[in-house]
């Protein structure tokens, strides 16, 4: 093709898949025009070495472009979907060091508990907890010590350790500690790579650590793939800039990819999103689709809003089984692509992958003249394409009773991932791209159209080579002197403002996600999440890029790193999976011993209990866990095992979950001793609040049970009880059943006037203590606590008066913790039997049946809404039944005060039926 003299600002994208790499050179001038300014495209099978792969297919766009000057090439942009998820398993990986700035919190889980055992071997090779960390309002935990800092950093040069991550307490609101201490950290070792962490993620401190570990871990082979990138592009004689697509979408320059590689391992799906969006611009339309991206072994379909930018995870990923919160797309993926198998088992099913020919579909394939039956095979005979191989090899060669059930399981597998991803029961449109969309039919159920866009083929290189650049500003703010609508507009410009001093070009940028969310329990705190899309200036590129270190680029492993390498990798071994069919929980002498397993199950039904609120309990899960594999026993027992006198424990964790995933709780190793000293301490919160209050009262408990069962309490037993704690048997029971927000809520408190909390502590485990000893009535004892905590970081631990065993039998909702073993378990067991749409009803077996639960209704979540009232997070979720379901129809509305409160059903006819 013949190239205008007046392109001067050209841009080639490659995206590296699995099985092909896709390039393209495109005129961003001319995007609006029918071809989308598309000059040249090509397709290849992605190599092993992966940039020799990226050379072919730059080359053969230079090739397929006559008379192209390369210096009007402004930019070559790689996405990429495979290349680090490999490496995450641990083929070139480093040990890390890490330091934590925490203070005394932060301490109960260690750093790379929530790695896969094998992981933790290779690459936690030191860590350390310092003075430092902030509270959520800003105030500081502790200073810096700097002495402390250079002791740490003399002992990892000593080990050999250079890649090191600081990780300090909502950093990712006030970083100034972590910038502070890389500048000590690089000052007194040089070679270090240093990692902050709120460079990488957001709040959640245990999954911004995860994903800040693997960073710095993947540094040095980072590196070396992205020279390797470089190389490949000065080979050719272009001497443009090399960008690479985050997983959000944006851009990133290879200097800052260098020392952020996790933020680029998986852009593939968003650029075929992003591809999908700007191919279908040109209709002139702005509204939402379902992405429908097939490749040669998989299939990703994923939600784009009309903005134009995929909708991102809510929670956490995980990625080569480690735990993350980095901001990542809404895909789901099935193993249905071009390559996959297709083959007839006994009883005459067909199936469909998940193993595929990939890459070698044109050696293996029948229409290709190999022996391998695959998707795209039974495409071209059941539609008689001729495009595509030789249909000839494959005519007549299926029955039409073969060819029909083939159809039916695809048509299947893409209703269900539509299904899933949909927002509403509503018909929506689906973009079809990617090179397998072939084996995609003309209709689906559930679709309304299927646009396959022009250039389908490669909309990930495209989405990769227009690419834009973003700011995120993620913050928390005390509305109670600002207003939320002048806190928003005030937002709202900086995030813009970012962006432009991120390469933005002014005018282009647009606030494309604006967020607020309330913190539960805390009256007038706000987090507020906004995020700024624009067009990069590339005018701008040349000087962007001479600002940032070129030192970090050019750099390649030495055959000791390789070897370093090749023996951690030799050591991964996977994870024995428990046959959970089979298992069997362990009881002796009426006391059920807890196993990890039995944790994993409990800690997923009391999410479930929680209602919609009460937080996430993952932190103390993972300690627990950790105790158990050390040895520790857990020991469960039935209300009915306790004697009428024997004094029983009880409390709960106080506060804002939101500060509980971030500044998590204190750890003093030697607690036991200190317990059996009864010396004056400074420990974990619920220990020390539980400690406090036996002082006071001269009592010792014997056995403890869990105030509330649902969300983030449930664990609050297990953890006191434990052997390596107090070592004292847990009650299977609460006293609330599920989740609520108000302490007077427990059965303890029905027909009696008089307090039964008190005497009551609080402990923020960090010194200090506040204790009520009488009280009129137990509301009076939440709003004097809650008050404190305010001032104690929003988070604190709290026991109560211990109670009687006969006060606890009366009282008691009975068998609670065996109640979220069972659920958990039917989870569990529908999960790896792919039966995730009948776990509901499992669920209500397990609860007793129709007379203790009932399903009530299964639909879209199509709306939620919140607003902050007197600390508690007041909403209502809207759900809209499925179009064509034959059992349920209509809208249901949960009203949720912190958690879900009763369910009102409207009838499509418009009769109304409410359920509390």
């Amino acid at each position: 093709m013949a190239i205008r003299k007046s392109s001067l600002a050209l841009r080639i994208g490659v995206d590296v898949g699995g099985t092909n790499t896709d390039s393209v050179l495109i005129d961003p001038s001319r995007v609006n025009e029918p071809n989308g300014g598309i000059l040249a495209w090509y397709k290849t099978a992605t190599t092993k070495d992966i940039s020799s792969g990226i050379q072919s297919a730059i080359k053969a766009l230079l090739e397929r472009c006559l008379g192209l000057d390369p210096n009007s090439i402004a930019a070559v942009v790689i996405g990429t979907t495979a290349r680090f998820r490999s490496d995450l398993q641990g083929s070139l990986l480093a040990p890390v060091g890490i330091l934590r700035l925490c203070g005394p919190y932060a301490r109960l889980a260690q750093p790379c508990i929530d790695f896969p055992k094998s992981l933790t071997k290779l690459i936690c090779g030191y860590y350390a907890f310092v003075d430092g960390g902030f509270y959520d309002d800003g105030k500081v935990i502790q200073n810096i010590n700097e002495d402390e800092i250079l002791e740490h950093v003399h002992e990892m040069k000593i080990r050999g350790i250079n890649n090191i991550v600081i990780i300090g307490v909502f950093s990712p609101i006030y970083p100034s500690q972590e910038d502070a201490v890389a500048s000590v950290v690089q000052r007194e070792f040089p070679r270090a790579n240093v990692v902050k962490s709120h460079e990488i993620a957001s709040l959640g401190f245990l999954e911004r650590e995860n994903a800040s570990i693997l960073n710095a871990s993947i540094l040095s082979f980072a590196r070396q793939t992205i020279s390797s990138f470089q190389r490949a592009i000065k080979a050719l004689d272009l001497e443009c800039p090399l960008f690479l697509t985050q997983n959000d979408g944006t851009l990133i320059t290879s200097c800052a990819a260098a020392k952020l590689p996790i933020r680029t391992f998986n852009s593939g799906p968003t650029n075929s999103m992003r591809g999908a969006a700007l191919l279908s611009a040109v209709e002139g339309r702005r509204e939402p689709y379902i992405v429908v991206d097939v490749g040669g072994t998989t299939t990703e379909a994923g939600y784009l809003p009309p903005c134009g930018f995929p909708r991102q995870t809510a929670t956490h990923t995980t990625v080569g089984g480690v735990r993350m919160n980095f901001s990542m797309p809404d895909v789901l993926s099935i193993g249905l692509g071009g390559g996959s198998l297709v083959r007839q088992t006994d009883t005459g099913e067909v199936t469909i992958g998940p193993d595929s020919v990939g890459r070698k579909l044109e050696q293996e394939a029948l229409i290709f003249g190999g022996n391998t039956m695959t998707a795209t095979d039974l495409t071209v005979a059941s539609r008689k394409l001729g495009s595509v191989g030789n249909a000839a090899f494959v005519q007549n060669k299926f029955d039409d009773s073969f060819i029909s059930l083939y159809q039916n399981k695809v048509d299947t597998l893409l209703e269900e991932i539509i299904d899933r991803i949909k927002t509403t029961p509503d018909d929506i449109p689906v973009l079809l791209v990617g090179g397998g969309s072939i084996i995609v039919p003309d209709s689906i159920k559930g679709v309304s159209r299927i646009v396959r866009p022009p250039f389908y083929e490669v909309a990930n290189a495209i989405g990769a080579a227009l690419a834009e650049v973003s700011a995120v500003i993620d913050i928390i703010v005390n509305t109670e002197n600002v207003p939320l609508l002048d806190a928003s507009s005030q937002l709202r410009h900086e995030v813009v403002e970012k962006a432009i001093k991120n390469g933005a070009i002014r005018g282009t940028v647009e606030v494309v996600s604006s967020e607020t969310f309330p913190l539960p329990y805390i009256a007038n705190k706000v987090r507020f999440l906004y995020k700024a899309i624009g067009q990069f200036d590339f005018n701008r590129a040349t000087e962007m890029i001479q600002h940032e270190d070129e030192t970090t680029m050019g750099i390649h492993l030495s055959w000791e790193d390789k070897m370093s390498a090749s023996r951690m990798a030799a050591e991964i071994s996977s994870e024995p999976e428990a046959d959970i069919r089979n298992y069997k929980p362990t009881i002796l002498y009426n006391e059920w011993f807890l196993s990890t397993i039995d944790l994993e199950w409990i800690r997923c039904g009391c999410y479930i209990l929680g209602t919609g609120g009460g937080g996430t309990c993952h932190d103390c899960y993972v300690h627990l866990r950790e105790q158990l594999n050390r040895g520790a026993k857990i020991r469960v027992i039935m209300p009915q095992c306790l004697q009428d006198d024997t004094l029983v424990a009880r409390g709960v964790y106080m506060g804002s979950p939101v500060v509980a995933i971030e500044r998590l709780a204190v750890r003093n190793p030697d607690i036991s001793e200190i317990w059996k000293s009864r010396a004056n301490m400074q420990g974990e919160e619920i220990l020390d609040s539980h400690y406090t209050l036996y002082r006071c009262i001269g009592k010792t408990a014997e056995a403890i049970i869990n105030g509330e069962i649902g969300g983030y309490n449930c664990l609050y037993a297990l953890l006191l009880g434990s052997s390596e704690n107090l070592d004292i048997p847990v009650v299977d029971g609460d006293f609330m059943g599920r989740a609520y927000p108000k302490l007077h809520q427990m059965t303890t408190c029905i027909e009696v006037e008089e307090s039964q909390f008190v005497p009551a502590v609080i402990s923020d485990g960090n010194g200090n203590r506040v204790s009520i000893m009488s009280a009129a009535s137990d509301v009076i004892v939440e709003s004097i606590f809650r008050a404190a905590i305010e001032e104690m970081g929003l988070f604190v631990g709290c026991a109560f008066n211990p109670l009687s065993g006969k006060k606890v039998k009366k009282s008691v909702i009975k068998h609670t913790l065996s109640l979220c073993w069972r659920i958990g378990r039917a989870s569990a067991l529908h999960r790896i039997n792919n039966q995730i749409d009948s776990v509901a009803r499992s669920i209500i077996e397990e609860c007793g049946g129709e007379s203790s639960a009932k399903f009530l209704f299964r639909g879209k979540i199509v709306q939620v809404s919140r607003k902050l009232w007197n600390g508690l997070v007041y909403g209502e979720i809207s759900i809209e039944a499925r179009k064509n379901d034959e059992t349920f129809s209509g809208k249901v509305f949960i009203p949720f005060r912190s958690e879900n409160t009763y369910v009102e059903h409207i009838a499509s006819e418009g009769q109304t039926k409410g359920y509390s």
